[in-house]
């Protein structure tokens, strides 16, 4: 098991080589980062910088994927506010200021047979973790509806699809797809939004299952001084001394045990 965590509190300027929409207002962005690629552990991620002056926080972005000997790496991100709407206008040869890789990551076990669970947004980080997890591995996708990245999971594993409103895969979520096909592991590894995280978590309890899950929140310094995104917990935080956990520096990947969802 790898559990080495390397983070770079430094902003620094990313070259951006290339975006794409993958799905209407889902895009790619693939960085030039050499220091951060070689860097970077599944389940980290960076924070992005604006150009606008107005706009002093950045915004945290999942890592997606990553290139170390190419010194590159890939964000897949949806535009949900300003910020994310001016990184959609970018364009290649422009620069990108960032902060990472930022955060824990998932651990490498290679001896659990694993369910890789993404839902929206929260399916990019789980790319370089299938990528990087050398074992048996299930990989469930959640969608609301217009798909993105499943054919790229492909390589690395059977993929299971659940849409909200049945266009493809299992009609319903992540959930429905594991007990509709029969499909069983020995550890979950999740990202998504809350309520599937919080359904993914009593599952595990209910099955006796060994879980991680990467928390999604909006972020304001990213490297945990703020106490902007904090959630609850099961322990004293040692630096706040409340039952709290800060997202963006003991996670975003948590013990399910560990946080209240």
């Amino acid at each position: 098991m790898n559990n080495e965590v390397r983070q770079h509190k430094t902003r620094q300027e990313a070259q951006l080589l290339s975006q794409e929409e993958l799905a209407p207002g889902v895009f790619s962005m693939w960085l030039e980062a050499e220091e951060i690629a070689r860097a970077a552990r599944p389940g980290q991620f960076l924070s992005v910088y604006t150009k606008d002056a107005s706009r002093l926080l950045p915004r945290p972005i999942s890592i997606c994927e990553t290139d170390p000997f190419g010194g590159r790496l890939r964000i897949v991100y949806r535009v949900a506010g300003a910020g994310t709407r001016e990184f959609a206008g970018y364009r290649a040869g422009e620069p990108v200021t960032v902060m990472g890789p930022l955060g824990n990551g998932f651990p490498l076990d290679s001896r659990k047979k694993a369910f890789l669970i993404g839902g929206g947004i929260g399916i990019p980080p789980m790319l370089q973790l299938a990528r990087e997890l050398d074992c048996e591995k299930q990989i469930i996708l959640g969608y609301r509806d217009h798909l993105f990245l499943e054919e790229e999971f492909a390589p690395y594993g059977p993929v299971s699809i659940a849409t909200e409103d049945g266009s493809a895969g299992t009609r319903g979520n992540v959930l429905d797809a594991i007990r509709q096909q029969g499909l069983t592991a020995q550890v979950i590894y999740a990202c998504g939004p809350t309520p599937m995280l919080r359904a993914v978590k009593a599952y595990a309890r209910e099955n006796r299952m060994e879980c991680f899950v990467s928390l999604e929140e909006r972020m304001a310094c990213g490297i945990g001084a703020c106490l902007a995104c904090v959630c609850g917990s099961t322990q004293v935080d040692g630096h706040s001394h409340v039952h709290n956990k800060r997202i963006c520096k003991d996670g975003p990947v948590f013990r399910a045990e560990e946080v209240e969802l």
